[in-house]
């Protein structure tokens, strides 16, 4: 039976005594791998691991609840292991390095911020800020449509024009939102989405980054922010 990982805490963690159970159908119980100054909470890896919402809520529950006792470097869903004794072996390894991971992560939350366009806003503003569009959809339109080619290459062209803004947008949002985080990373990747940006937070220092997302939004109407957080700081831990 394979270890699975959620994360790695500071300090002797007690024996969890079957009250945490984590991934899983049924839910198993969870367990602490205690190596020095370290601990690793863990459970057996179930046979067929996949990213199930009710796993992954489960692993967001379990670094919740450690954490309320000790600082934990979240490790992200589907870390696993041969075996106790290999986890144990990686603590003992790299414990220096754990533990100064733990120091520069203590206190921190993960904000996830995903930014997409409003279709017909993005739509109207690349027609604004495009002469040469306006003017093949108004030869298209009193045309009757245009010709098929016709129909293709204006596609063609609002299509360049729309990833020229998602490039320019981009770097609108990353350059309006890094300002209020100690650090920035890529985001994990998901279709549907043109920049998917983690910023690394103090826990009670949310406001400036909630504010000037909602002043981006308001001040460029065709952008639509997703923010998903506070999470552990998964982004942050370095491998």
């Amino acid at each position: 039976m394979s270890t699975y990982v959620y994360g790695i805490a500071r300090g002797e963690v007690a024996d969890l005594d079957d009250r945490l159970t984590g991934i899983g159908d049924p839910p198993l119980p969870v367990r602490a791998l205690n190596e020095g100054e370290l601990a690793a909470i863990v459970s057996d890896c179930p046979a067929e691991l996949k990213p199930r919402r009710r796993d992954l809520l489960a692993h967001q529950h379990v670094l919740a609840e450690v954490s309320g006792s000790h600082p934990v470097l979240p490790m992200r869903f589907g870390s696993v292991s041969s075996s106790d004794e290999d986890v144990r072996s990686v603590l003992a390894e790299h414990a220096d390095r754990y533990q100064d991971q733990l120091s520069r992560l203590s206190g921190r939350v993960e904000y996830n911020v995903k930014a997409v366009h409003d279709e017909d806003a993005v739509l109207h503003q690349v027609l604004a800020e495009e002469p040469d569009l306006r003017v093949m959809a108004e030869a298209n339109r009193a045309a009757g449509g245009g010709t098929y080619e016709e129909r293709v290459r204006f596609g063609e062209r609002v299509a360049e024009a729309v990833r020229a803004h998602e490039v320019r947008d981009a770097k609108l949002v990353e350059e309006a939102l890094a300002p209020t985080a100690e650090d920035v990373r890529p985001g994990p990747e998901s279709g549907g989405w043109f920049l998917s940006l983690s910023l690394l937070l103090d826990k009670d220092a949310a406001d400036p980054l909630l504010t000037a997302a909602a002043d981006l939004e308001k001040a460029h109407p065709w952008l639509k922010l997703r923010l998903n957080g506070p999470l552990p700081p998964y982004s942050f831990v370095e491998s």
